[in-house]
């Protein structure tokens, strides 16, 4: 079965209340709660829900070039 068959997400803009983290202690060790900055973290790092506008390019010298 696909890990996300078995997972929920639900978002908060600002934290989790003291409920909310009593509530998952107690029903699964595989749930965690993220705030809407690590989400969207972990949304950018996975390329989930995003999509690249625009790359760049980042260039350095090479040495070896230069030497004789």
């Amino acid at each position: 079965m696909a890990w996300w068959w078995k997972c929920g997400i639900t978002r908060r803009c600002k934290g989790n209340s003291s409920d909310a983290r009593e509530y998952v202690s107690h029903i699964n060790d595989r749930v965690a709660l993220i705030d809407g900055e690590q989400l969207a973290q972990f949304m950018v790092a996975h390329n989930v829900g995003v999509s690249t506008v625009e790359t760049y390019e980042i260039k350095k010298i090479d040495s070896d070039y230069f030497e004789e």
